[in-house]
């Protein structure tokens, strides 16, 4: 199987960005590449039609747009969301524990993990680290190790022969990887080791305090007989993330565009660089200063909140509702609820309904069983908050939350297709 260049593009983006800190970092790349210019939230602003910005917040947060030559008042805005974050364990602020012969880090766990298959892999680690430097100023700088430096063992089933009938996980006692042996010289100060990890010509004086998480070293790899899946860490939800950005760059000048890509959705939203804080508002305001015309351009603006579907697992196939069951590399998923989990109403829906048609791309939808609780995602609330009619899609894929992923070649490209086709329509009207 040939694999495309977007594909290959994909693979390569989820294999270097294990935190959301290394996502927005190689986002970044990939727009000053295409001609975008970087924007500081603390600096005055002079945009021009025509011309191409983004901007960061916390080094996890962006935003990226196009200035259209059109009137955004008589247009409208053309947004696409996703967020940077996935479920994970980070480290604790004294996280040494040496216990048993071993050297452990203490975690914590962040967002709904799935904890089993975090067992008995390999195990590197990357994040930001802050530090002061020898000329007494603060800095930050990405770290990421690459290499597997710990692993976290099962319990030999000798010693618990309940284990395949129910074993369940304590996050505090079985959940700290090892990362060495204890020896004479055991390992001391945490912040200390790290500084020895980072560049030399940094200058360095003391690590203040980091950000790292765990993350499994095993890269992204094509699977099945045809090299029709995508196996892979952090498809939830980098891949929207990538899809967004690509459909971004590929976008003409005429319509006022717009990517925006939040940190910590997997924990509520709530933070000044979530999608429920005031960073898309407080950009929006300051691309149409004008109050009266920024109304009318949110009247006539529709968004795409892209965040990965459940597809039927084979195994727990009555888990879904057997008329609303996404299958894997069958088209992009409409995702709908009653209750406002996600953001999809009957006119957002036919929206990418037809945008699919025009691409020619096939379709889903998704509806949870009406015994199941429904998950949700930044559509919900960046609606919300901005007054958007908008509707909530997204990749159908297996393993959601787990250490490892799993999803179809061909939807993640479709995706992106919709999207494109999407950011190119000359006007939205309900």
């Amino acid at each position: 199987m040939t694999v495309s260049s977007f594909t290959q593009g994909l693979l390569d983006f989820l294999s270097s960005s294990p935190t959301p800190f290394h996502a927005v970092g190689n986002m970044t790349a990939l727009l000053k590449a295409e001609g975008f210019s970087a924007l500081d939230e603390a600096e005055s602003w002079q945009l021009e039609p025509g011309q191409r910005y983004y901007l960061t917040r916390n080094d996890s947060s962006i935003i990226a747009f196009i200035v259209g030559t059109d009137n955004p008042a008589e247009s409208g805005l053309r947004l696409f969301g996703a967020h940077t974050d996935s479920p994970c364990l980070k480290v604790k602020p004294q996280p040494v524990i040496n216990k048993s012969g071993c050297v452990q880090l203490g975690v914590e766990t962040y967002g709904g993990v799935l904890l089993n298959p975090w067992f008995d892999r390999d195990l590197s680690l990357a994040g930001r680290v802050s530090f002061r430097k020898t000329d007494g100023s603060l800095g930050s700088a990405l770290i990421d190790l690459k290499r597997a430096i710990a692993t976290i063992p099962s319990l030999a089933i000798h010693l618990d022969r309940e284990a395949n009938e129910g074993r369940t996980v304590n996050k505090q006692n079985h959940l700290p990887p090892i990362i060495s042996l204890q020896t004479s010289q055991p390992m001391g100060d945490f912040r200390e080791w790290l500084k020895q990890q980072l560049a030399a010509d940094q200058g360095i004086d003391e690590v203040l305090d980091y950000e790292l998480s765990f993350y499994d070293s095993q890269t992204p790899s094509l699977i099945g007989l045809q090299q029709e899946l995508i196996a892979s860490a952090r498809l939830d939800n980098l891949l929207s993330c990538y899809v967004g950005l690509q459909s971004l760059i590929a976008a003409d000048n005429q319509v006022t565009s717009i990517l925006v890509c939040n940190d910590h959705e997997e924990v509520g939203s709530s933070s000044h660089i979530g999608a429920q804080g005031p960073m898309l508002q407080t950009t929006i305001q300051r691309l149409i200063p004008d109050a009266e015309n920024r109304a009318r351009t949110l009247a006539r603006s529709a968004m795409i909140s892209a965040d990965n579907a459940h597809a039927v697992h084979p195994n727990y196939a009555d888990k879904h509702d057997k008329n609303h069951g996404p299958l894997l590399n069958a088209g992009p998923v409409i995702k709908l609820n009653a209750n406002q989990r996600y953001a999809t109403n009957s006119e957002t829906s036919a929206l990418f309904r037809h945008v699919c048609q025009i691409a020619e791309v096939p379709f889903q939808e998704f509806v949870v069983r009406s015994d199941l609780a429904c998950g949700s995602t930044i559509g919900p609330i960046t609606s919300a908050e901005i007054g958007v009619p908008t509707v909530d899609v997204g990749v159908p894929q297996l393993g959601m939350h787990s250490i490892r992923e799993l999803c179809g070649v061909d939807d993640a490209e479709r995706l992106y297709k919709a999207a494109k086709c999407f950011f190119g329509l000359q006007s939205v009207s309900f």
